[in-house]
């Protein structure tokens, strides 16, 4: 299997960004270069890359092509710049919140160094530095989330997922996908149910086609069949990602998402969420205040650029849903697997990541 990168840098502080036109896929493999802050977003925005880590390097990334007009300027035309970018990429989306999160660790790494007297063209030679470090950490996060996770998959287990969750989602190898790819690699037999993941496809377009290429046996279903699949004992366990996890452990992902948790509670299937620390957003204290990002309504009405509804219909179109920590067995980060799924436990786990 051929390697592919979901984002990687080119050259040095006056390089660009290359990244997969993830709204090209499955049909063709085609790389978008960014060469400045405002095409960072509008991939951003437009999906061209996605998934809560791979956005979260992107704006990292953004913030270096953003300040690359202003690097030879003073201080003060430097730092307001660099606010002026962070401020515009993080309207970008909403809900994933490792967006914030790297612009945060941006933000501050460059404050840190304007005090201990860092030129400008020190301080972007150190952001570049930050962002690809943000990149390599994730590379690292994913394959521990694998080796975690996968201990929760029996041998020759049906397992469903919802959206995209793989390497196209991170920098390499995936979130919850990670826990299936490192339970292959240990021997057990898989065989993974991919929801199409309606109104955009991600599981279709593009779960299918990371699994087609590394050749693990996989099953396409309409996302109304879930329910039916675990019915006929097809799954012993489903696996998601997530774009913010509360305190409390409810986590937000692609809308019908909470339909299949509570369809694996009903079927007494386990139901695993995977991701990074970085997801974790320990400042709010439920998902009831997780901020849902709505989208334009033709992702509803059209598919493929075509007509599926009415003209003029009513659309209610919110990316993610919500699915409360007691629909949670498992919580998997690169820390290890979280459970019980309960504040005290995420707690405990991010404080000891805090402080080793």
């Amino acid at each position: 299997m051929q390697e592919v990168r979901t984002l990687y840098w080119v050259g040095g502080t006056e390089g660009r960004l290359r990244l997969i036109d993830q709204t090209r896929l499955p049909g063709e493999l085609v790389e978008l270069e960014c060469r400045n802050a405002e095409t960072v977003w509008e991939a951003i925005r437009a999906l061209r890359v996605r998934g809560a880590p791979a956005i979260g390097i992107a704006a990292a990334y953004g913030i270096c092509l953003g300040l690359q007009t202003v690097a030879g300027q003073d201080a003060a035309a430097f730092h307001a710049r660099l606010q002026e970018v962070a401020d515009y990429l993080a309207e970008s989306r909403p809900t994933a919140v490792n967006l914030f999160w790297a612009i945060r660790r941006m933000t501050r790494r460059a404050r840190d160094l304007r005090d201990a007297g860092a030129s400008p063209i020190e301080t972007h030679q150190a952001l570049l530095a930050e962002a690809q470090a943000i990149e390599a950490e994730d590379r690292r996060m994913c394959r521990a989330i694998g080796r975690h996770g996968a201990e929760l998959l029996p041998d020759g287990a049906g397992v469903l997922t919802h959206c995209n969750a793989g390497g196209l989602a991170t920098a390499d190898y995936g979130t919850a996908l990670a826990v299936v790819y490192a339970a292959v690699e240990l021997g057990k037999r898989v065989h993974v149910f991919v929801d199409e993941t309606r109104p955009l496809l991600q599981g279709a377009r593009l779960t299918a086609w990371e699994l087609r290429r590394r050749e693990i046996p996989c099953t396409l279903i309409c996302d109304s069949m879930a329910a039916m699949v675990m019915k006929q004992g097809k799954v012993q366990a489903v696996v998601t990602g997530a774009d913010r996890i509360a305190r409390n452990g409810d986590a937000a992902n692609k809308i019908g998402t909470y339909g299949v948790a509570l369809a694996a509670a009903a079927h007494r299937i386990p139901f695993y969420v995977a991701a990074p620390s970085s997801t974790f957003d320990l400042s709010l204290d439920s998902g009831e205040e997780i901020p849902i990002e709505l989208r334009a309504a033709g992702e509803v009405t059209h598919c493929h650029g075509r007509p599926v509804a009415p003209e003029g219909i009513d659309v209610y179109n919110p990316a993610f849903d919500v699915t409360p920590a007691g629909l949670i067995a498992a919580l998997v980060c690169e820390r290890g697997v979280l459970r019980p799924v309960c504040e005290a436990r995420i707690a405990e786990v991010l404080e000891t990541s805090a402080t080793s």
